[in-house]
């Protein structure tokens, strides 16, 4: 049975661009209303919330009419946030039901790594990175579950934590990025075990060609397209579509969908 309707609400964090933003443009074009965070691409984050108002295939209130004075509740926001900040985290959730009035799904799509040598150990022993990848790419997630429990308990919504090929599988661009990203997968898991019925389930994207991806070497993005089965890598767009899925499917939870083009077959 679906969940989304036309009111509902999803939180998608970094979403000002790359899979962030393709999940939101995929959300408003199923119809339904999305909050954009951000951190500092506000123009980004303005430009993206006008672009998901030339999506929604809902009808367009008569600004005259009394109906539409009395539905204030915008349908697409941007909210800035540092969700390295677990205050922030909260503060994040609480301008969200102050301007939207309810929260029926988040899609935890933050995460931080530094380029790092995988094979050469000597180069994945800054304390530094394993500090801010444990910070951004576990506890973070942790944290705004814990904001958003109360009100997506309320609704029985859902939960979907964008995770990593690497924390399935030992690459990437760090060690401390992909043991950290394996911690992620495992702590969605266990709040799936624990907190339902919210529905708590992760993706794992291999490379992704966003802004992000294309710091790959180039021969490390042709040996990965081909490696593939399928001779390509994991389209943005894909992975934008597998969340909605996650979000919208009230018989799924504690699952982490890969989605590499084949690659960890």
């Amino acid at each position: 049975m679906p969940f989304l309707t036309p009111e509902s609400v999803v939180l998608v964090t970094a979403s000002s661009a790359g899979l962030g933003a393709a999940t939101a443009r995929a959300f408003a074009a199923k119809g339904v209303n999305v909050v954009v965070n951000y951190l500092n691409s506000r123009d980004k984050a303005d430009s993206l919330v006008q672009e998901l108002s030339s999506l929604d295939p809902r009808p367009r209130n008569d600004p005259q009419s009394a109906e539409s004075t009395a539905l204030a509740t915008p349908r697409f926001i941007a909210i800035q946030a540092d969700l390295s900040k677990k205050s922030e985290i909260s503060r994040l959730v609480a301008e969200t039901l102050s301007q939207m009035g309810r929260l029926d799904a988040v899609v935890s799509n933050q995460g931080w790594t530094r380029m790092r040598d995988f094979f050469n150990l000597d180069e994945n022993v800054d304390e530094s990175d394993w500090d801010k990848c444990f910070n951004v790419n576990v506890k973070s997630h942790l944290f705004l579950f814990h904001a958003a429990r109360e009100h997506l308990d309320k609704v029985r919504g859902a939960f979907v934590s964008v995770a990593s090929l690497a924390g399935v599988k030992p690459s990437g661009s760090s060690v401390a990025y992909s043991v950290t990203k394996a911690a992620q997968i495992h702590l969605i898991k266990s709040l799936a075990l624990t907190c339902g019925p919210i529905r708590v389930n992760s993706v794992s994207p291999g490379i992704l060609l966003t802004e992000w991806g294309a710091q790959f070497p180039p021969e490390r993005l042709n040996a990965a397209t081909e490696k593939s089965p399928l001779k390509n890598l994991a389209a943005v767009e894909d992975v934008a579509q597998q969340i909605l899925c996650l979000v919208d499917c009230t018989s799924m939870t504690g699952m982490n969908a890969v989605i590499d083009a084949g690659l960890s077959i």
